[in-house]
């Protein structure tokens, strides 16, 4: 029992942080100092500037404001009219119609902007009332929003995988390029379950859209041709070695500025919010950072990462065991904290355990990502469900069941990604030959 005393204390103290509603961030960092108190004699201020300052140094670090302001800056424009106008005559003469819409529209605003939130915001504005003029069944429509918002974190840039390669100190762009197939066959199972929806149900063959002209879909192509210019430029320069994370994500910056002023949206008050949304977010970020990296500190002193891999080791779990028992894990810490607090706050125990299982680190990310993004749908406290509940006055309740489809799928994704590791790993490899 004494072995355990150092868990219990530092878990005790983290939970009565939490319990008084502080923020995530202080409550690590508080966290931090108390089990500095506890397990060493060392004054914390300078230990803490020194170890702050190391947490906030890194080069890798400079790529997250500027892709963070590139999502604020597009989140003010008129993107997502652009991609409903655009991907609709594309897309809306397949089964499942213009619910296909809110799948691809939020595959292609993630790829710019890098936030769940500012996607299911932005596609959400557009295509909600649209398909609920159109009579789509709430639940599919409230569902596919749901699921498809969440792939802001997975398809490049991801703000979690900047996060999770400073943490790890693993390569951002391997880590991008990594999730660029696994967020592709997340997009196509959601789309198939869209298609077979439309193509099964009586409901989804009475749904079909009128047929469309190819000078309809000449102008969708048009009207979305900036979107892809730019997810082109992001990914392409990092994929083809033109530009590293930092460098890709200023250009997307001056992309978004041209796209913003192209639609005459670019305006000072829309540029000076811009500027406050990406800084409130990066500082949000940056404390979550600071606190994780200090509790990391002091958990090292009090020996508990060594004391948990060493009981967790005498079970001799296998790579495949651990990664259920990460997932079980996740799923649970999933219904209270968001994919950014997970990270910080796990990694420090499992990242050991992860190196001596013989598990890349650059395919684990890609699994904690996918884990965080099945989080922002699981009940109670899925931000995704309570954003959709805020914009559209639904009950939770009805929001939880009609994501549960979405649910399940990313799960059945999740379970190809550890089948079939390559999913993963294949692209950072081709892009080193």
């Amino acid at each position: 029992m004494t072995e355990l005393f150092p868990v219990i204390a530092i878990i005790l103290i983290l939970f009565v942080f939490l319990g008084f509603g502080v923020w995530i961030g202080i409550a690590l960092l508080g966290t931090g100092v108390a089990t500095v108190l506890l397990y060493s004699d060392m004054n914390f201020g300078p230990a803490m500037a020194t170890t702050v300052w190391s947490s906030l140094s890194s080069w890798s670090l400079t790529s997250l404001p500027l892709f963070i302001w590139m999502g604020e800056i597009l989140f003010r424009s008129n993107l997502s009219v652009s991609l409903f106008e655009g991907l609709s005559p594309i897309l809306r003469r397949l089964p499942g119609g213009l619910l296909h819409v809110n799948i691809a529209g939020c595959s292609a605003f993630a790829a710019i902007s890098g936030s769940s939130a500012a996607t299911l915001a932005t596609v959400g504005k557009m295509t909600i009332p649209q398909l609920k003029a159109h009579g789509y069944p709430e639940s599919l429509s409230l569902g596919t929003l749901a699921g498809a918002s969440t792939l802001g974190l997975l398809i490049p840039p991801s703000i979690n995988m900047i996060v999770y390669g400073v943490v790890v100190d693993e390569s951002i762009g391997r880590l991008f390029i990594a999730g660029v197939i696994p967020g592709l066959v997340l997009s196509l199972l959601f789309a198939g379950y869209v298609f077979a929806w439309g193509m099964l149900s009586q409901q989804g063959r009475a749904m079909r859209e009128q047929s469309v002209s190819m000078r309809e879909i000449g102008y969708g192509i048009i009207k979305i041709m900036p979107v892809v210019l730019l997810i082109g430029g992001i990914t392409g320069s990092i994929f083809f070695g033109f530009a590293v994370p930092t460098e890709a994500a200023a250009l997307g910056v001056v992309g978004a500025l041209v796209v913003s002023a192209f639609q005459k949206t670019l305006t000072k008050d829309t540029f000076i919010k811009s500027l406050l949304g990406a800084v409130a977010t990066t500082s949000m970020v940056m404390l979550l950072l600071v606190g994780s990296s200090f509790l990391n500190f002091g958990m090292s002193l009090s020996g508990l990462p060594g004391l948990l891999a060493d009981w967790i080791g005498s079970f001799n779990l296998s790579p495949l065991g651990l990664l259920v028992c990460l997932t079980l894990l996740y799923l649970v810490l999933g219904m209270f904290l968001d994919g950014f607090s997970m990270i910080l706050l796990t990694m420090v125990v499992v990242e050991p355990m992860v190196r001596d299982a013989g598990i890349d680190l650059i395919w684990f990310g890609v699994f904690m990502v996918m884990v965080g993004e099945m989080a922002l749908i699981t009940p109670p406290i899925g931000f995704n469900l309570f954003m959709i509940q805020a914009i559209t006055g639904k009950d939770i309740g009805f929001v939880a069941r009609a994501a549960l489809p979405m649910f399940l799928l990313m799960f059945l994704c999740l379970v190809l990604l550890i089948a079939f590791p390559q999913m993963a790993l294949w692209l950072p490899e081709y892009m080193n030959r």
